[in-house]
């Protein structure tokens, strides 16, 4: 055989057979995420659901479900930008056959995708949200009985330094010179302002007074690694049993946990009602201690959701006598069933299923940073991560690999498995010829049930006897 030499310049062929051209047989995780929207009819079902946002006539747009699955990539490969999905499908041979393009079609452009999420409303991608979720449900994963809701930080696409004051418009440098006029300070170079402002007292930076100006919805808030910085606060209600994920959204990064969990309540209840047709009720609600407020407690106990959220450290006794009646019963309910196992147990199974689905959605799917601005196209782009994760989960019962990467990572284990059994049978192998020479009644009768004819087989294959 000749040694073959890589080509630095060749000439383009004018003509070239599409049976030439290169193909794939697909990634195997892809072709069963792709079986499971096809039995479920999920193209037909967006394409309806966006046709009214499209005129008749002029050329085709991108198919509504190219561009859910291009979105769905960006999760399971771990892609946060859209520029870096669109080159990532157009680099991948099995990516092209899992959004179904022809060898000769090209694949949709970044820009497309900004144009299309512009297009659809919020309100649209909830209804799809709701499709996945009437999936699960069908696929007999979804009880929806118990929920545990959280919320984590996401790094806007802003920067501290080009904040401005709401009042004025001034920048952080010129209203610092001004406070250093003010002290006594003239011209104060920039180490001087850093030192000034790092020793002035009542230093403080509050959302009443800034905000940015690219990108207004954001909002000053302290990080999970500590530092301050502009944010996005996103909150998941999620249901215990499948960790299905049945209500995400993303709202400002300032509002209290204990006043946003109502909304992401409702909106799980709302989305359990589209999707199983009234047939699952939210019956339990688990939180963490920044959830728990008395005013909460009592809203869930009317509409006779019991609640299980453990209470912050108090100096001071509670007084009840300014409260409205029934604060009081609800706070002790909860107390009380916090203070059982059942509620020890559902707390380890929140702290275990709803942090494992932000760990999901937010380090391995790439969602801590966003690089959209506005709360509402955030919330879009982050509601179809969380539908992308909720595919996996379906994908996880029922072919035990929830992402690519995981199927890659079970098939190096059960070649490991496979080459320690044909070793140990090797072994066995080796120890039955040598106990032949010298106790032949004893080691046959003790190693042949063991190993067996076929063992025998197999080890002698694997060690090239």
């Amino acid at each position: 055989m000749a040694l073959g030499r890589r080509r630095d310049k060749f000439q383009q062929d004018l003509m070239v057979p599409t049976s030439a051209l290169p193909r794939s047989p697909g990634h195997p995780f892809y072709v069963a995420l792709n079986a499971l929207l096809s039995d479920a009819k999920f193209d037909k079902y967006v394409e309806d659901l966006c046709a009214p946002l499209y005129r008749e006539g002029g050329r085709p747009s991108i198919p509504p479900g190219v561009y859910f699955r291009m979105l769905f990539v960006g999760y399971f490969e771990g892609i946060d930008s859209q520029r870096g999905i669109a080159w990532r499908c157009s680099d991948s041979l099995s990516l092209r056959s899992f959004l179904g393009l022809k060898p000769t079609e090209a694949t949709p452009d970044h820009s497309s995708l900004t144009i299309i999420r512009q297009r659809l409303p919020k309100e649209l991608i909830e209804q799809v949200f709701s499709f996945v979720l009437k999936l699960a449900f069908e696929k007999r994963m979804l009880k929806g009985k118990s929920i545990g809701i959280d919320s984590t930080t996401l790094e806007a696409n802003a920067a501290m330094k080009s904040i401005v004051r709401k009042d004025d418009g001034a920048t952080w440098k010129a209203y610092l010179k001004q406070l250093a006029k003010e002290a006594g300070i003239e011209d104060p170079s920039d180490a001087e302002l850093r030192r000034f402002d790092k020793k002035r007292k009542g230093r403080k930076t509050s959302n009443d007074d800034w905000e940015s100006p690219s990108d207004p919805d954001a909002r000053i808030t302290k990080m999970k690694d500590g530092t301050t910085d502009l944010a996005y606060k996103a909150e998941n209600a999620v249901d215990l049993e499948s960790e299905i994920i049945v209500a995400a959204d993303v709202k400002p990064a300032n509002e209290a946990d204990s006043e946003t969990g109502k909304d992401t309540t409702v909106d799980a209840q709302g989305n359990l009602n589209d999707a199983t047709e009234q047939e699952c009720t939210i019956v339990e609600v688990v939180a963490d201690k920044g959830y728990h407020k008395a005013a909460t407690l009592a809203w869930l106990e009317e509409r006779g959701i019991r609640s299980y959220i453990p209470e912050r450290e108090e100096k001071r006794r509670r007084r009840w006598d300014d409260k409205p009646d029934g604060w009081r019963e609800a706070v002790y309910e909860n107390r009380r069933r916090v203070a059982r196992d059942k509620g020890k147990a559902l707390q380890k199974r929140r702290a275990e299923v709803v942090e494992r689905g932000f760990a999901h959605l937010c380090e391995t799917g790439a969602g801590r940073r966003t690089w959209i601005r506005g709360m509402v196209e955030v919330g879009k782009r982050y509601l179809v991560h969380a539908m992308a994760h909720n595919l996996g989960v379906i994908l996880r019962k029922l072919i035990g690999v929830g992402k690519p990467r995981e199927w890659a990572a079970i098939r190096a284990a059960l070649a490991s498995l496979q080459a320690l059994w044909a070793t140990i049978l090797a072994i066995l192998t080796g120890v039955e010829a040598r106990g032949r020479e010298l106790m032949p009644d004893l080691v046959g009768a003790s190693i042949k049930p063991i190993l067996g004819d076929r063992g025998r087989q197999m080890a002698a294959s694997s060690t090239g006897c």
